[in-house]
């Protein structure tokens, strides 16, 4: 073998078309150009209004992951540009320009982004009637914006860095295209799995307990009902720590009987003679997890308390924690509670964290097997029980809901009575909404078959001619849903994802900014973000998930006493408390 000789070349000329890459044009290097212009402009449109006012550190999160979402969308093209040969060749010179105004363009849309975003935050402020927020966060949300962006983008080339090691693994067996394709399947797999069945499971799980441990406690504020019409009394077949958390405070709450016959006596509607005790009965969740067993329960104790001598009957199922609105109970409590001597509440409770666990995973299964059960046990025709007026519904996704009913109705051009017992009256969650229906209806209060039986209203904006705008004419049995354009929790949907909303299409409601526009992607977080806040308790009534003081229009409209009239509306609000903290987001 020849000795190896060490050759010395003189160095080369400087070649002015060459790129210099210091540090900063070595970091740069390791980004996708095409990712960061997408990632900037998500990243300025998601400071664009939605539903509901946002806090600064919902803002970081929605803009920081928005980003993210961009630059993996624009990754992606650039990849598959270069793999079908579209890749364009710069020269150093151009290169280098562009980069510069991207810099440039960064420099001036990100504070310009800021800046509108925080304007039209305080517009929607003032729309909702809302003090503005504290001024100068705009660098604060930044800088959380860009640590969530790059925790987010790390995690992502961390799971790249799985990925092409497993290819290198596999790559001695098959072919590398195949041993690429096989492991970042693999690793999206195992994450989707580690997801669904470790983390999310685990978190369900361990959240679970806390709901649990929180609903065995008894709070020293309470104290058993001594009143026989109530579950948990000594008279009752319930025990008071079987109740649980939130049925306890269910059965020891609403109007006593001397502040409904003060309100009785304040009208011309009632005679407060003729006020009677309210019955509440509730029961918790079968140690069996059956909702039949948990159903059966609740008529053991209307059995008990002879509650089928009242004429009117409400079917509640609680939210996921157990939790019954108050100000349900306090609406219909103070309207009917002299007149018909007759009021009566049935409550069955699906589990501690049914609704966190069907909104991701499982819609609406558990739920609709709830309120089926508890209906045809408390309603059932074969006791001669009185027929129960359907609930005034706001809770979740109401639209896709009823959006079964409306379909039905475009297909054959009217509603039969079944339909409306069976999909609005017993409130099925519906996956899908009515995308299909002919003739086409609006999703900001819709009038289906001219609002016969099932109606959408807005009651404070309007007040209780909005439930009649449809006509007079309303059969029996009548449903109402009270629907705000600004609640995140009914709009909210994962197809935001990639497609436009029907509900976007629309005129925008009344508190809705008109230049609320749909974005790929950005627009889901942003909803999302909306689903956290909407109930949130700086919410005022009438805007987001806050219904509390409407209420009182939806029975008015519903089942209202002989003689109401709008004045007795208007009285029941003032009476009614103030919307209660803390309240369930459905």
């Amino acid at each position: 073998m020849p000795p190896t000789t060490t050759e010395t070349r003189a160095p080369e000329p400087v070649d002015e078309e060459r790129p210099r890459h210091g540090v900063w044009g070595r970091w740069l290097r390791r980004f996708s150009a095409t990712g960061l212009v997408v990632a900037l402009a998500w990243f300025c449109l998601s400071f664009t209004p939605s539903l509901i006012p946002r806090a600064w550190y919902y803002q970081a999160v929605i803009s920081g992951v928005s980003a993210v979402g961009g630059y993996a969308v624009g990754a992606l093209v650039e990849w598959f540009a270069v793999k079908v040969g579209l890749r364009i060749r710069w020269t150093a010179r151009a290169s280098r320009i562009a980069w510069w105004v991207l810099a440039g363009a960064t420099v001036v849309l990100v504070p310009l982004a800021l800046i509108l975003g925080a304007r039209r935050q305080i517009e929607l402020r003032h729309l909702f009637g809302m003090s503005e927020d504290v001024p100068g966060r705009e660098v604060v949300t930044l800088l959380a914006a860009l640590a969530v962006a790059l925790l987010v983008l790390q995690a992502g080339r961390g799971l790249r860095r799985v990925a092409r090691w497993l290819s290198v693994l596999v790559g001695k067996v098959v072919p590398a295209p195949v041993a690429r394709f096989v492991s970042g399947v693999a690793v999206a797999v195992v994450v989707v799995l580690l997801f669904n069945g470790v983390i999310w499971s685990g978190t369900l799980s361990a959240l679970n307990s806390v709901y649990a441990a929180a609903n065995a406690e008894i709070s020293p504020r309470l104290t058993p009902p001594t009143l026989p019409e109530r579950s948990g009394s000594p008279d009752s077949l319930e025990p008071w720590d079987s109740l649980g958390a939130e049925g306890r405070k269910f059965v020891v709450s609403g109007p006593t009987l001397d502040e409904l016959r003060a309100f009785a006596a304040a009208g011309d509607v009632v005679d407060p003679a003729d006020v009677r005790e309210p019955i509440h009965a509730y029961a918790g969740l079968d140690p069996e997890g059956d909702l039949d067993a948990t159903a059966a329960r609740v008529v053991d104790e209307l059995d008990r308390t002879d509650a089928w001598d009242r004429s009117v009957l409400v079917v509640a199922t609680t939210t996921g924690t157990g939790w019954v609105d108050p100000a349900m109970v306090e609406a219909l409590e103070l309207m009917h509670g002299g007149r018909h001597r007759d009021r009566q509440h049935a409550v069955l409770l699906p589990a501690e964290l049914d609704q966190l666990r069907r909104r991701p995973l499982d819609p609406a299964r558990r739920g609709q097997g709830a309120v089926r059960g508890g209906v045809r046990a408390v309603v059932g025709p074969a006791r001669g029980r009185p027929p129960a007026p359907a609930r005034v519904r706001h809770l979740a996704r109401v639209v896709r809901d009823a959006g079964r009913v409306q379909r039905r109705a475009g297909r054959r051009g009217s509603l039969r009575r079944r339909d409306v017992h069976r999909d609005a009256r017993v409130h099925a969650d519906v996956a899908r909404a009515h995308r299909r229906a002919r003739p086409r209806v609006a999703r900001v209060r819709p009038v289906v078959d001219d609002g016969r039986q099932v109606r959408w209203g807005d009651p404070v904006a309007t007040g209780v001619a909005d439930l009649w705008g449809p006509g007079p004419r309303w059969d029996e049995p009548r449903v109402v849903y009270l629907q705000h354009a600004s609640d995140g929790v009914t709009w909210w949907g994962p197809e935001t994802l990639w497609s436009e909303p029907d509900w976007l299409r629309e005129p925008r409601g009344r508190d809705v900014l008109g230049d609320v526009r749909w974005y790929p992607f950005v627009t889901f977080w942003q909803l999302t973000g909306d689903l956290f806040v909407a109930a949130a308790s700086d919410i005022p009534p009438g805007h987001g998930h806050v219904y509390q003081l409407e209420y009182a229009d939806g029975f008015a409209a519903l089942h209202a006493p002989d003689g109401w009239t709008d004045a007795d509306t208007a009285r029941l609000k003032d009476a009614m408390v103030a919307p209660v903290e803390g309240g369930s987001i459905g």
